[in-house]
């Protein structure tokens, strides 16, 4: 089925090392760079199909809500294979996923009750053999790798099977290690507005002190009764009281009471 000249099958040792070497070098420049992760993943199902004797390749991935969502294919047949996949909530990619190994399926036609919906739809765009390999790094699976085989051709061996993992396996650790920035920037935020909040709120605790001759317990215990009163969050309150946008006194007035 594939029409690519790059196609696995037609590449002599020399070629498929060398283009191997390129594609790992090409997903390994993703851990140092800026990067698109639907590009990424689009060119981890063309290495594949490129690389390796496949027909076609398709993806899925989690979103951050944990569901899962199709992010490349090689082809439209592909695509709406995986869409069938979610919608049916059944195939080889959804299996994969859940339990973090490999699903290889050496001939399609013998799984016609495990993925009634599926193997129907695979079978039908003459394809005979799928492999969905697990993007996983240790305990956390984010995602399949679906290969796609054409009747007329045979499984993927041991050894080419060991190289589509570890082009899954490098985008994998790209996609988490961006993940783990992207979380850790907004917790950097979130602690920094925290502690903004918290020199805000010292700050009108000490104009309330002075104002009304009080300690800075009572000082706060005043801030926070106009807090709730008002309905408000704390700290802008606090930073109102400082900006003089909210005078001392309206505050100081207020019972340290007040529900």
């Amino acid at each position: 089925m594939s029409d690519n000249p790059a196609d696995g099958g037609s590449l002599g040792p020399g070629q498929r090392s060398a283009l191997l070497s390129e594609r790992f070098v090409a997903l390994a420049d993703s851990l140092v760079a800026d990067y698109d992760v639907v590009e990424l993943l689009e060119g981890l199902v063309q290495s594949c199909v490129d690389l390796l004797e496949v027909d076609q390749g398709g993806l899925l991935l989690t979103d951050q809500r944990g569901h899962l969502q199709v992010v490349a294919a090689s082809s439209e047949a592909t695509r709406l294979l995986e869409l069938l996949q979610l919608q049916s909530e059944e195939g080889p990619c959804l299996e994969c996923v859940a339990t973090g190994a490999p699903v290889t399926v050496p001939d399609l036609s013998t799984q016609r009750a495990r993925w009634p919906t599926f193997t129907q739809a695979a079978m039908s765009v003459e394809f005979s053999a799928v492999h969905a390999l697990p993007m996983r790094l240790r305990d956390e699976t984010i995602g399949g790798l679906n290969l796609f085989i054409s009747k007329g051709r045979r499984p993927l061996g041991d050894e080419d099977l060991r190289i589509a993992q570890a082009l899954a396996d490098v985008a994998t650790i790209a996609i988490l290690q961006q993940r783990s920035i992207s979380r850790a920037s907004l917790l950097a935020e979130q602690l920094q507005t925290a502690l903004n909040s918290r020199i805000v709120v010292e700050q009108a605790k000490g104009v309330l002190a002075e104002r009304g001759n009080l300690d800075m317990p009572s000082a706060f215990e005043r801030l926070r009764g106009y807090s709730r009163h008002h309905n408000q969050r704390l700290s802008d309150v606090a930073a109102k009281v400082v900006r003089e946008k909210v005078s001392a006194d309206s505050v100081l007035n207020v019972s340290t009471d007040a529900p």
